[in-house]
């Protein structure tokens, strides 16, 4: 009996365990995928080792500098076909005013970490429900753009032979950028392709437009990446297809963060909701051991039977306690 019992309680447990961990990963899945408040020290290191890593990785990748010129050639072409091969002509329209240029100039080498660091620090104070889901889709999108280096590397218009692009930055002499100069070792000139200029201005764009209480603000946002369009054509860093590039890359990072949270960013809470703690069901209660083919009970005992006349075991029949009485009576007497 005892071994029937043990193999019953066996068989219960191997039937319930799937149930509990189908239960327990579903609802480590759904805390991952609920907005949460950020952690500034995490978000701070979390930032930093991913632009860390996406820099070592970008400029690790092979500078293929022959494939990457005869892509350009291929580009240009392209744009040319189409009548859209307006780039050169912006860049030395632009380049004839100095003051201009050189503003262009150091606005690619930094506005381009300013405002994204920028945009970040507002979300994560401001809008903290909605902050995961907007640097997921901007990870992901530069995630993306790291496999676009490795698989069309490009050079950039001021880099291709035979043409008369103007390398803006050593003209001009502008301090700080990583495309010309004494400091153009340290990053991979040929990494044009995507636009990670246009991918996260626009990223930063969208994000003010949806979230910005102002009118004004919506306005700047929308100029944002118009005017970084506007900064990498007229120095010579990109192609427009670049920027389309970029635009692709976002859209990507988006949907990927559209299918993790079920929302886009600017749809979920401004601030995290927090989840109420389901308490834990109660066990189910054990099933009867089944009794053994010859009749005893559990552990070898003699079950109770049922008594004369239907009474459940246990109770006293009323004739007896009759008897009984009456035997108690005739006794006093």
């Amino acid at each position: 009996m005892g071994e029937t019992t043990v193999k019953t309680q066996e068989a219960r447990k191997d039937t319930e365990s799937p149930v509990v961990t189908q239960g327990t990963a579903a609802s480590v899945i759904g805390r991952l995928r609920s907005p949460r408040r950020p952690r500034i020290w995490f978000e701070i290191l979390l930032i930093a080792a991913s632009y860390w890593v996406y820099s070592l990785i970008r400029n690790a990748v092979p500078e293929q500098r022959s494939t990457a010129l005869r892509n350009a050639d291929w580009v240009w072409s392209a744009e040319n076909s189409l009548g859209l091969g307006f780039e050169q002509s912006v860049n030395h329209a632009v380049n004839s005013v100095t003051w201009l240029i050189v503003s262009m100039n150091y606005y690619y080498a930094t506005l381009h970490f300013i405002m994204t660091i920028g945009v970040l620090i507002w979300l994560f104070r401001s809008h903290p429900g909605r902050y995961a889901a907007a640097r997921l889709a901007l990870f992901a999108t530069t995630v993306v753009a790291l496999a676009g280096y490795y698989l069309f590397p490009l050079a950039p218009p001021r880099l291709m032979n035979g043409t008369h692009f103007i390398d803006t930055v050593m003209v001009h002499d502008t301090w700080g950028s990583m495309a010309s100069g004494n400091l153009k070792n340290m990053s991979n000139q040929y990494a044009a392709m995507p636009s990670m200029h246009i991918g996260w201005s626009l990223w930063c764009g969208l994000i003010i437009f949806a979230l910005a209480s102002t009118p004004w603000a919506k306005i700047l946002g929308l100029l944002y990446p118009a005017a970084t369009l506007l900064v990498i054509v007229s120095t010579a860093n990109h192609y427009w297809l670049d920027a389309v590039g970029g635009m692709l890359c976002l859209s990507f990072g988006v949907a990927l963060s559209y299918a993790w949270y079920g929302a886009l960013p600017h749809r979920l809470p401004r601030v995290p909701v927090r989840r109420a703690r389901t308490p834990a069901a109660a066990p189910a209660p054990a099933a009867a051991p089944a009794p053994a083919p010859d009749g005893t009970g559990p552990e070898g005992q003699e079950p109770e039977r049922a008594r004369p006349g239907g009474q459940a075991p246990g109770r006293e029949h009323p004739v007896a306690v009759r008897a009984r009485k009456t035997a108690q009576d005739t006794g006093r007497a």
